[in-house]
């Protein structure tokens, strides 16, 4: 039974990476004539109460109905920020993003708390400042972000234009929230003046329903999709906040089904896109966006269908769901390759409702576990979008009265990404990844790994800086957080791993029982790598872990060296031993000290996404080997 399950899991290693296949869930469940059939029209399949009745949202908000009205209280005399032409620009001239987005933030966080505070209270009180930001959002020439509209405009700038209107990610959440704004406190705008209100719905008709339908060449909507076509969260994020919007504004039959089943041919991609095994290749920072998101879309979709257009009955919805669980690490620290955060876990809400969805208890239980762990933070409150919001009051008691539980599963696999996870009960946490250098939010880090003992970082994967211009550009590559230079992986011949789908893992095995994870790094290189055969070898065991990396080269040009990032500084005790640090916890690294000259690299942190999940610095080890050779074999090992 034992080499039957290792000769599957090679048979699916042997698959390319990322395999696409034309599923078409959503397509093959309802043609245009069944969503028209199916559709709840005029928004009788909205689930919460209307403004005016005051049990219902008193049963709704339940005991965070004081809170929700507290934290609109501090926004009443809000000063609405204008965010200026130069604000804009300063994402071309510079390349910071916060210029514009910090303002723009603070707006639409005024705006949404507001709006829950007027809901939960019924007395009017918010409806002066509610038509002030409903207003203001209105003035805007766009609700994109500086540094998305280049992309999606006729001028290349980062300076919105007036002759279009662009749906990206934010521009889409704002047109979500709007339109739910709209759908609840319509009449309570009009008492301020009917222009208010009828000035948004045409705002919302112009920047995000005639869009939407007009244009094909969004690039996240994907209608040409190949095998090749990048579709990543973007995808269901933007799609999730159109269904809203047309499902809240539009009441003519025909022109609502067509629109429905136009998100779902685009959303359809995104599903094609995405790997059976279910894991996000984004990594858990993106799980809500990617993954998270799809869940919205399709539990709206169902919601306006009465459930007769859903597709949660699918093997692969629930492998992408519980791919969040899995990632957990423990202690808020989770599998992080690509740009995903070390530090996170996903948003409980969203995680317990889709485990309800899906039938997963796992993910339910994992879910009240979060929820428990930050039971002090405002669980409700999921910013700008409005609906997750509304979700997690719905579903707050539920997943309170649930008990928590963590995913403990001795290893995972999921084999079209070739993530790779292991855990002992010694303590420690292995992932490893194959795939190759293209993937979303791509590092060139095939083969690397991660190492945890006690939920506490050894060796790690830095993640990504705050975003800029740089970071989604041609010079993404000269960011050293993108480099294999700084991952656990080697330079081989002076060469670092190069960027594009054509650099790749190849040969895989993975043996569960043994706990053995192995790939082939050659491809990952280019030529002027001259590597003939680069195979490295993990085998986690019960005191710690073994790497091997068993290589032949077809000339020599420089020195291999291995490199380790490490969350504390390595200390040199002897020769052939350094002793690994983090969070207290010491490890003892054994190299051949006839092979290699060690050396550790101070790396100072001064970006604030990278310093707040590791603090000031990390720490880069190099193992330079001391001489060349054609054909050779490294032996590292750590232990307790």
């Amino acid at each position: 039974m034992k080499h039957l399950t290792i000769l599957i899991l090679l048979f699916f290693s042997s698959l390319s990476v990322n395999a696409y296949e034309i599923k078409d869930f959503l397509q093959k469940e309802a043609d245009i004539s069944e969503v028209k059939s199916s559709l709840i029209l005029n928004q009788k399949w909205v689930p919460y109460p209307s403004y005016t009745d005051r049990s219902g949202w008193n049963a709704l908000t339940g005991n965070n109905k004081d809170e929700i009205i507290r934290r609109g209280n501090a926004f009443l005399n809000y000063k609405w920020e204008v965010i200026t032409a130069t604000d804009y620009l300063a994402y071309d001239r510079t390349g910071i993003r916060e210029v514009m987005e910090d303002p723009f933030g603070r707006n639409i966080s005024a705006l949404t708390q507001l709006v829950l505070a007027e809901l939960a209270e019924g007395k009017g009180r918010f409806v002066d400042q509610i038509a002030n930001g409903v207003w203001f959002y209105c003035e805007m020439t766009s609700w994109a972000l500086a540094a998305h509209v280049a992309r999606e405009q006729v001028e290349k700038t980062s300076l919105p234009s007036y002759k279009e209107h662009v749906i990206e990610l934010t521009s889409a959440d704002v047109g979500s929230f709007l339109a739910w704004t709209y759908y609840f406190l319509k009449n309570q705008l009009d008492e301020v003046n009917p222009l208010i209100a009828e000035r948004l719905r045409k705002n919302l008709q112009i920047r995000i329903l005639d869009p939407y339908m007009n244009r094909s060449n969004f690039w996240w909507q994907a209608f040409d999709a190949t095998p090749q076509t990048m579709v990543n969260n973007w995808n269901p994020w933007c799609n999730c906040n159109v269904l809203t919007c047309f499902l809240l504004l539009e009441n003519d039959p025909e022109k609502l089904a067509e629109a429905v089943h136009r998100t779902m041919v685009s959303v359809d991609k995104f599903i094609n896109r995405s790997n059976a095994d279910g894991a996000c290749e984004e990594g858990p920072s993106y799980w809500g966006h990617a993954s998270g998101k799809l869940y919205d879309y399709l539990q709206i979709l169902s919601l306006a269908t009465n459930g007769k257009v859903s597709v949660f009955d699918q093997p692969m919805i629930k492998n992408m769901g519980e791919y969040i669980a899995k990632s957990y690490i423990g202690n808020g620290w989770v599998v992080n390759f690509a740009d995903a955060s070390a530090k996170g876990g996903g948003l409980p809400g969203v995680i317990f409702r889709y485990g309800k969805a899906v039938k997963s208890s796992e993910m339910q239980q994992f879910a009240s576990y979060l929820f428990q762990q930050n039971a002090q933070k405002s669980y409700y409150y999921s910013g700008r979008d409005l609906f997750r919001s509304l979700e997690n009051l719905a579903s707050y008691q539920e997943l309170m009265e649930t008990k928590p539980a963590l995913p403990q599963v001795p290893s995972i696999w999921y084999p079209q990404t070739e993530f790779c996870y292991m855990r002992n009960h010694s303590g420690f946490f292995f992932a490893a990844k194959g795939g190759y250098n293209d993937e979303s939010h791509n590092h060139n880090d095939v083969g690397s790994f991660i190492l945890y003992l006690n939920q506490s970082p050894i060796l790690i994967d830095a993640g990504v800086g705050t975003y800029t211009k740089q970071t989604f550009s041609k010079d993404r590559y000269s960011i050293w957080t993108m480099q294999s230079d700084y991952h656990n992986l080697p330079i081989i011949n002076g060469t670092s791993q190069s960027y594009g789908p054509q650099f790749r893992s190849s040969d895989i095995t993975f043996d569960s029982e043994k706990s053995r994870f192995s790939l082939n790094l050659t491809k990952a290189y280019p030529q002027n790598a001259a590597a003939k055969k680069w195979i490295r070898t993990y085998q986690l065991k019960k005191d710690g872990l073994v790497m091997e990396d068993v290589f032949e080269l077809t000339e020599t040009k420089a020195p291999n060296e291995l490199h380790f990032l490490t969350a504390g500084k390595p200390q040199t005790t002897a020769p052939g031993i350094i002793m690994l640090e983090g969070n207290g916890i010491k490890l003892k690294m054994k190299y051949d000290k006839n092979q290699f000259e060690p050396t550790v690299e101070t790396i100072s942190l001064n970006d604030r996404s990278l310093s707040k999940v590791w603090g000031g610095q990390i720490y880069r080890l190099k193992l330079t080997a001391k001489r060349q050779q054609l054909i050779g074999k490294y032996l590292i090992t750590i232990t307790k």
